[in-house]
């Protein structure tokens, strides 16, 4: 599918000239600082010189003094505390994080998971009976729990307090818990709103640490699992969340705890030190992978390890898992990929909805990524778990799914996530209605630039544009992440020197240059269709990123394609 290209807008002359001025940068860095909102020298130095002491203060995030005076009575009284959280990366992280710090100085403390099969998403009955029958008198609840009204009220007459460390969009009505950490409050004056789950507990152990006098080194130090967090649950990664990932990027790549170190010597297929990509792709599947297919307290268990030796027993499971998980992956991509293809309706469609009973529940979201990614159109993919129908759904840019499904509700038992992706279950026999409901809905509602891929393009430059010093600029504006994306690039008339060839899976290699600049070796994923043109040596457009290419040593700048258009 030919991709649209979009390219972003830098007009202001004054505002890019004023800034060159006091910056005394070429107009190229320039434009891409005023794309990030970057406008004055004081905004430029704190991009580029990020500080540890420029995090906010942890007490102005609503009920924050509740939280720690609570936690304080906990400890104090010698109380049982259970750390509570979600079992994907960032609830997992976050669980780790703080009771890794908790459990320095208090015994009577555990962590629970609930299982992706029996309990489902967020806080479950049976997590709050668990804690009621083994004395527990504290939950502290992350990554989820901010519109778990009926469960807080159950809790409450169990005996059972709850503190909820979220990052969702909560409801109308805020939980009746001891206290609701979320900066998404309406009534939350935290100056950050983008925190992750595990943003949250790193705030609660500032907050202690704050309150009682202690070294805050001794909340740096779980920064590499913030970072994690940050990276795999797809967070902008700007403001506070920036911070916190670039020094977590520095600690997982100089001493990071001994889960983590035991998950990156398992990461193959990287070069030089690990970024916010090598989490997502590495890391970050490994740790979902427990809870996906066995029970996600392996990924706690790894992440909590003291020693070497337990670290390492944890993530050959962990790897385990998650080659499991690859193979189910790989199995019902195919089957869904080959249902689509063998039918005509299918094709035809603004939105895809399948179902097949035996797919795996715990990668049905991974494939619907897939789906999304392949055919562009908002997606959910459905199986049967536990007697109900469960489902996944994915959308493309600018299409809010999560209005779609709620179109959809009477069809529904319950449904639940954001703009681009959600989780539903529903009865069997209402399959047939939901997929043509769904896709009346979407074929109503989808503008038809919103099911061609977008190609962002921040600038257009010529090759000759792109030199050493130029990269060592544009490698400060890392970490790379959502609304602080890696630059794509836009170049003109372009030719290939020499044969272009296939590489691996159906990518692309070649080396390209315009009319007087220096040739550049450029990879381009999935772009192999594109050789006979580019082997014919007509020229071509690219849109790109730059990187550097690392292999055996040698280093070199490599144009990453993203799209070629003749």
């Amino acid at each position: 599918m030919q991709k649209r290209w979009v390219l972003k807008s830098n007009n202001d002359v004054s505002k890019i000239e004023k800034l060159r001025d006091e910056l005394g940068v070429s107009p190229l860095i320039t434009k891409l600082l005023l794309n990030r909102s970057i406008e004055t020298f004081e905004q430029a130095r704190t991009f580029f010189r990020p500080t540890l002491e420029a995090l906010h203060d942890p007490f102005l995030m609503k009920d924050m003094d509740l939280a720690i005076t609570r936690i304080e009575k906990a400890i104090g009284n010698n109380e049982k505390i259970l750390i509570y959280g979600d079992y994907d990366v960032d609830g997992t992280t976050a669980v780790s994080v703080v009771y890794s710090f908790f459990r320095t100085f208090h015994s009577r403390i555990e962590f629970y998971i609930p299982d992706r099969y029996s309990e489902g998403y967020g806080i479950s009955v049976q997590g709050i009976d668990y804690a009621a029958t083994n004395d527990f008198s504290l939950i502290i609840a992350l990554d989820c729990g901010i519109k778990a009204l009926d469960k807080i009220d159950y809790a409450n007459s169990k005996g059972v307090d709850f503190i909820i460390g979220d990052h969702h969009l909560p409801a109308d009505t805020i939980p009746n818990a001891v206290a609701v950490l979320d900066p998404k409050r309406l009534d939350c004056p935290y100056p950050y709103k983008e925190l992750s789950g595990c943003g949250i507990g790193f705030k609660i152990i500032q907050a202690f640490i704050k309150k009682n006098g202690m070294d805050m080194e001794q909340a740096y130090q779980y920064l590499d699992l913030v970072a994690v967090s940050i990276a795999s649950d797809i967070v902008p990664i700007t403001g506070e969340n920036r911070i916190l990932t670039h020094f977590g990027l520095k600690k997982l790549n100089s001493n990071p705890c001994v889960g983590l170190q035991a998950l990156v010597k398992l990461s193959t297929n990287r070069t030089g030190i690990f970024t916010v990509n090598d989490i997502v792709f590495q890391i970050g599947p490994r740790i979902n992978a427990a809870g996906r297919i066995d029970h996600a307290k392996d990924a706690v268990n790894l992440l909590i390890s003291k020693s070497v030796e337990e670290a390492v027993n944890y993530s050959v499971a962990v790897d385990d898992q998650n080659n499991i998980r690859k193979d189910f992956d790989l199995k019902i991509t195919e089957e869904a990929l080959a249902i689509i293809d063998n039918c005509e309706v299918n094709q035809s469609r603004k939105s895809t909805v399948l179902y097949k009973s035996d797919w795996h529940k715990g990668v049905i979201g991974i494939v619907a990524s897939r789906l999304t990614e392949k055919y562009y159109r908002p997606t959910v993919v459905l199986t049967r778990t536990n007697g109900h129908i469960a489902g996944s759904a994915r959308s493309v840019l600018g299409f809010d799914l999560y209005e779609a499904l709620s179109e959809c509700s009477h069809l529904l038992e319950q449904f639940g996530g954001h703009k681009y992706a959600a989780g539903l279950t529903m009865r069997e026999e209402n399959i047939p209605l939901f997929q043509k409901t769904f896709e009346e809905v979407v074929q109503k509602t989808i503008k038809p630039e919103m099911l061609q891929q977008e190609v962002l393009i921040e600038l257009e430059i010529v090759l000759n544009e792109i030199e050493s010093r130029f990269y060592r600029i544009l490698k400060q504006f890392e970490p790379f992440g959502p609304q602080n994306d890696s630059p794509i690039f836009l170049s003109t008339n372009v030719k290939a020197i020499g044969p272009a060839y296939v590489v691996g899976n159906n990518h692309i290699k070649m080396a390209v240059y315009q009319e007087g600049s220096p040739n550049f070796e450029c990879i381009g994923f999935g772009l192999a269709d594109h050789i006979d043109h580019i082997n014919s040596g007509k020229p071509f457009d690219i849109c790109y990123a730059v990187d550097e290419n690392n292999w055996r040593g040698k280093k070199n700048l490599q144009l990453n394609i993203k799209s070629i258009r003749y």
